[in-house]
């Protein structure tokens, strides 16, 4: 007769364990799968690809290294007055010119035939005008002789009349013949009244007159002058002293009016020329300090003149030396240059480096504690130096965050670091 056999305590647990555990490890493994998927926009990212800084509270050093050149302080162009076929070159690019000193000479037969004429036609008319002048002198002494007649007349007269007068008074002379030496005499005092007041107006109209012909004399003479300069404008001469350069032409070459045929640089005195990110345009304005390493010489600098325009992502700011510079500096040569932008400070720093490329300084990849994972945060930069960049939002001291280039996730918002 068959009887119960009662499992042993081991196959009961076992029992157990397989019916209640296989749930929980199910529940577990699945718990664990999912925190090990990789949420939505995470991207997984080797550790040895990464490079990470803490954001810490530092002297911020408000400063901006920049590449500058020499350039002359002071820079004249020189441009042909007058077109023509070069003869001669006189001088030569690099050479030191003083004032006054040819530098080439230039032909053009068609504007000495045109200088010519021109000359002639002004003699013409300045001709022209001492003819006016000389019979305006002329009517001016005809009416002065005239007035002068009329004095003298009018004096006879009046000796005539006292001389009647007298005989009158002692019966020798008539009435009536007295009477017309009186007539006489009024005549004359009547003329010269006349002839005067005449005199007065005309003089009057012959100032005018004459001030006009000086006008116009005056202004054939500049017109002569300015002929005789176009002429003289094919010689070119160095307009102030200084040293010559972009000089290169040669004889045989044509040129037209207002082409540039070189320039005259100061020399001795210079200035450094500067090309700045656009980045800094709001913050290099005019009076900043600066200091350029030249050699084992430290020289102080201000900023003298800041371009607005922008180009390639660049403007260009002037700089001018405090005091004298070194001797042997040349146009051309590049000098180190720092340019203080502000006071130092203490603030939240992390190094200027890639990551700010791609993130443009607005987002940043803050590493968690356990170091797993990593994740974008939004952020507010300041200003930056090459070494550090002020953090003024999003970010707190001790935070570690990756400064290695954003560039391969630039579009991902999670990292994975494995």
């Amino acid at each position: 007769m068959d009887r119960a056999v009662r499992p042993s305590k081991r196959r009961i647990v076992v029992r157990r364990a397989l019916r209640y555990g296989a749930p929980v490890a199910i529940v577990a493994l699945l718990v664990a799968g999912w925190r090990l998927v990789p949420a939505s926009g995470t991207l997984s990212v080797p550790r040895d690809q990464l490079s990470t800084a803490t954001v810490t509270s530092a002297p911020f050093l408000d400063y901006l290294p920049v590449r500058a050149t020499v350039a002359p302080l002071n820079v004249t162009f020189i441009d042909a007055v007058q077109g023509g076929e070069v003869a001669e070159v006189v001088a030569r690019d690099g050479a030191l010119v003083k004032k006054g000193d040819i530098l080439a000479r230039l032909t053009n037969p068609q504007l000495q035939l045109d200088v010519t004429s021109r000359e002639a036609q002004i003699a013409s008319q300045l001709g022209a005008v001492s003819a006016q002048r000389l019979t305006l002198q002329q009517t001016r002494t005809t009416e002065e002789t005239q007035l002068a007649e009329a004095r003298y007349n009018l004096l006879k007269a009046q000796r005539e009349l006292s001389i009647r007068e007298q005989l009158h008074g002692q019966g020798f002379e008539s009435e009536a013949n007295v009477q017309s030496y009186r007539d006489e005499a009024d005549y004359y005092a009547q003329r010269l009244k006349r002839l005067e007041g005449a005199l007065t107006q005309d003089r009057k109209v012959a100032d005018r007159q004459g001030a006009e012909i000086d006008e116009e004399a005056q202004r054939l003479r500049s017109n002569l002058d300015v002929v005789e300069a176009s002429l003289g404008a094919l010689v070119l001469r160095a307009p102030l002293p200084g040293r010559l350069t972009n000089f290169d032409l040669q004889p045989g070459q044509s040129l037209k009016a207002g082409d540039k045929i070189g320039q005259i640089d100061s020399e001795g005195l210079y200035r450094l020329d500067a090309d700045i990110d656009e980045f800094y345009l709001g913050r290099v304005a005019v009076g900043e300090r600066a200091e350029a390493d030249l050699g084992d010489t430290k020289i102080p600098m201000t900023v003298s003149r800041v371009h607005p325009q922008v180009t390639n992502g660049q403007f260009r700011a002037e700089l001018t030396f405090d005091r004298a510079p070194p001797g042997g500096l040349r146009r051309g040569e590049s000098v180190d240059l720092r340019i203080t932008l502000g006071e130092t400070h203490r603030a939240l720093v992390l190094p200027n480096g890639a990551w700010l490329e791609a993130s443009g300084g607005s987002s940043a990849f803050v590493v968690a504690s356990n170091g797993h994972t990593a994740d974008r945060v939004g952020i507010t930069s300041g200003r930056r130096n090459p070494e550090q960049v002020e953090i003024t939002g999003g970010l707190h001291e001790g935070d570690r965050v990756i400064v290695s280039s954003y560039n391969s996730y630039k579009n991902f918002n999670h990292l994975a670091v494995h």
